[in-house]
C-alpha cells in the first residue's frame, strides 16, 4: 500500500488524538535512515523522539532481541526473576552520579518513571507535593499531565489533575521571566523556590522537586551553571528529594551519561527511558537505596515492567555506547550542528537563538529579533518543507516555534551534514517565502 492508502486506513481505524508530524509511513529503517513503504529515504533528525540513540536496527540490539526471544518472552518478574533485569538494574547504579549507594527500579513507559519516582518520594518522605516548572514536560498519565506545563496538546480537556503540584519558572535565559540577564542577574531564578515556600506551600510540606536538566519539549533549555546546584541546595536545606527527569536528556545525549552530570549535581531520583533500550520499552527510576527501599514490598511494579527483550536491548545499547565512543560522539555531533545554526543565525533575522549541550541543540526562531515574537507558523511550513527534501525533523517549545534535531548518535558526518544542508536551504526559502529573508 502507498503512504496516502495506508493514511486513509489510518484515519479510518485509529482516533484523531494520536498526532502525526509526517503522512509517511515506516518499511525499514537502518541507522540514521528511514526507508517508507514507497521506496523513498529520510535522514531521521528526529529518532522516534530521541529514542534511537544507537540508531536504527543496529547488529548488536537485533541479535541481543532474538536471542532473547527464542528464551522467553515474559514470566514477571514479580513472579518469576531473570538475569537480565538485575544487570540493567547494576549497570543504572553504576551510570547514575553520585557517591552513594543506588538501586532501581525497571518499568515501561517515561511518564510511569515519572510517576514511580514521585510515588517514591512522597513515601520517603512522607510528604505530599510536588514543584515542577512551566516550560516543562513529564508525560501523558495523571501525574505526568499535573506536573507538565503546556496547556495544549497535553492538558486541554483532561482534568482535573492531582493536587498539591505546584510550578515555578524554570531558567529560560532567552526568555527570563524575570526580565533580567545572565550573568548579572545572579541566578535569581533559582531563589524563586525558596521564595515558593513563603508564598505557595510550605518547604516542610514538598516531597520533591522535579526538573528536567534541559528540558525537551520545553524547547531545549539550558540553565547557567549555578542554577541547579542552587536548586540543590535549597531541596537539601529542607529536606526535599531533588528528581532528574533524564528521560530526553540521558544516554549521552548532552555529551555526559546523564544531562544532570553538566552541573555536577547528583540527583536524589533520577528517571531516564527513551535512548535507554534502542526503541524497546523500557524505563527506570534510579535513586539512593535507601530512599528506593522506603516503599513496602509490594507498593512498586507492573505487569511488563523490565520486559525481558526490552531489559536485553539495553544491556546492548550500554555496550554499544562504550564500544562505539557515543557519549564522545555527541559532543562532535553538538559542535557541527551549533556552527551550522550559527552559521544560519549570521545570514538570518529569523534565528532567535541557538542553544544546546552536547548533541541536544535547538535554533529558536522569532518573527522579530528585538520582541522575540515566536515564529509559529514558519517553524510549522519548515518541518514540512525538510520533509519535501527528505529529511524527518520536529519541533519543540511552549510556542513551537524551536527546531530540536534529535538525531541518532550514530549518525556519519556525511549525512549529518545533508541533514544540516536541507535545513540551512528550507529555512532561506520559508524565510523569503514569509517575507522575513
Amino acid at each position: 500500500m502507498t503512504n496516502k492508502e495506508l493514511k486513509q486506513a489510518r484515519d479510518a481505524n485509529v482516533p484523531r488524538g494520536p498526532f502525526n508530524v509526517t503522512e509517511l509511513f515506516a518499511a525499514s529503517a537502518k541507522g540514521s535512515t528511514i526507508t517508507d513503504v514507497e521506496g523513498n529515504d529520510y535522514i531521521d533528525f528526529a529518532a522516534g523522539i530521541g529514542v534511537m540513540g544507537v540508531g536504527h536496527c543496529h547488529p548488536s540490539v537485533v541479535a541481543a532481541v532474538q536471542d532473547q526471544a527464542a528464551l522467553f518472552s515474559h514470566t514477571c518478574f514479580h513472579i518469576v526473576m531473570y538475569e537480565s533485569y538485575i544487570e540493567v538494574a547494576r549497570k543504572m547504579n553504576a551510570a547514575a552520579p553520585g557517591d552513594f549507594a543506588k538501586k532501581t527500579l525497571l518499568l515501561n513507559s517515561g511518564a510511569e518513571a515519572v510517576e514511580n519516582a514521585v510515588k517514591i518520594a512522597r513515601y520517603a518522605t512522607g510528604r505530599d507535593a510536588v514543584i515542577a516548572f512551566e516550560d516543562a514536560f513529564h508525560g501523558r498519565t495523571l501525574m505526568g499531565m499535573s506536573l507538565t506545563s503546556k496547556t495544549m496538546p497535553y492538558k486541554k480537556g483532561f482534568g482535573p489533575f492531582a493536587p498539591e503540584v505546584y510550578r515555578l519558572p524554570f531558567a529560560y535565559c532567552y526568555r527570563c521571566p524575570l526580565a533580567l540577564e545572565y550573568p548579572g542577574c545572579g541566578v535569581a531564578c533559582a531563589d524563586l523556590l525558596s521564595d515558593a515556600f513563603k508564598n505557595y506551600v510550605g518547604g516542610e510540606e514538598v516531597a520533591a522537586v522535579i526538573a528536567e536538566p534541559v528540558l525537551g519539549e520545553g524547547g531545549f533549555v539550558v540553565p547557567p551553571p549555578e542554577y541547579f546546584p542552587k536548586i540543590k541546595s535549597i531541596c537539601e536545606e529542607n529536606g526535599i528529594l531533588f528528581i532528574a527527569d533524564e528521560v530526553q536528556s540521558g544516554f549521552g545525549r548532552t555529551g555526559k551519561f546523564f544531562a544532570i552530570e553538566n552541573w555536577g549535581v547528583a540527583p536524589d531520583l533520577l528517571t531516564a527511558a527513551k535512548s535507554m533500550a534502542a526503541g524497546y520499552p523500557l524505563s527506570a527510576v534510579t535513586g539512593r537505596a535507601e530512599i528506593m527501599d522506603a516503599p513496602h514490598a509490594g507498593g512498586l511494579g507492573g505487569t511488563y515492567g523490565g520486559n525481558p527483550g526490552a531489559c536485553r536491548a539495553s544491556l546492548a545499547v550500554f555496550d554499544i555506547m562504550e564500544d562505539e565512543g557515543l557519549i564522545a560522539r555527541a559532543r562532535v555531533i553538538g559542535e557541527r550542528v551549533t556552527a551550522a545554526f550559527h552559521a544560519l543565525s549570521d545570514d538570518l533575522e529569523v534565528v532567535g537563538d541557538v542553544r544546546g549541550l552536547g548533541a541536544m541543540v535547538a535554533m529558536e526562531l522569532v518573527t522579530d529579533r528585538a520582541t522575540k515574537t515566536p515564529a509559529t507558523d514558519l517553524t510549522k511550513a519548515l518541518v514540512g518543507r525538510v520533509i519535501e527534501k527528505g529529511l524527518v525533523m520536529i519541533s519543540a517549545g511552549t510556542y513551537g516555534n524551536v527546531i530540536r534535531p534529535l538525531m541518532p548518535l550514530v549518525i556519519d558526518d556525511a549525512t549529518l551534514d545533508r541533514g544540516l544542508d536541507i535545513i540551512a536551504t528550507s529555512l532561506r526559502e520559508v524565510a523569503a517565502e514569509a517575507g522575513l529573508a
